[in-house]
């Protein structure tokens, strides 16, 4: 038996948590059907190092938004995600995927 898979896109966004809603608002927009928020425990960035424990309110605080999606949404969702990430601290990496199930992406 040959397991067939398709091409998709994973796109991750660390943004910071003031910002979640323009990013899910995109998402949305451009039907992404779904996506996993996971809170950023700790990192290192540009500024130094960082602990979630050390920061108060929303502000600061750090989120990871990932998604997969078809190919064909790649650019116009990178294009709308970028004018948020330009204005708060974050970053957005992109990579080629290979899902079981197309049908949910």
């Amino acid at each position: 038996m040959t397991l067939k898979t398709h091409k998709k896109k994973r796109i991750e966004i660390m943004i910071e948590a003031a910002a979640l809603h323009r990013i899910v608002e995109v998402l949305d927009r451009f039907g992404v059907t779904g996506y996993t928020v996971l809170p950023a425990l700790a990192g290192r960035g540009m500024s130094g190092d960082w602990q979630r424990d050390d920061v108060f309110g929303d502000t600061a605080r750090i989120v990871s938004v990932v998604c997969i999606t078809d190919p064909s949404k790649e650019e116009s969702v990178l294009l709308a995600i970028r004018e948020i990430v330009e204005r708060y601290i974050g970053i957005v990496s992109v990579c080629d995927v290979e899902v079981l199930r197309s049908e949910h992406f």
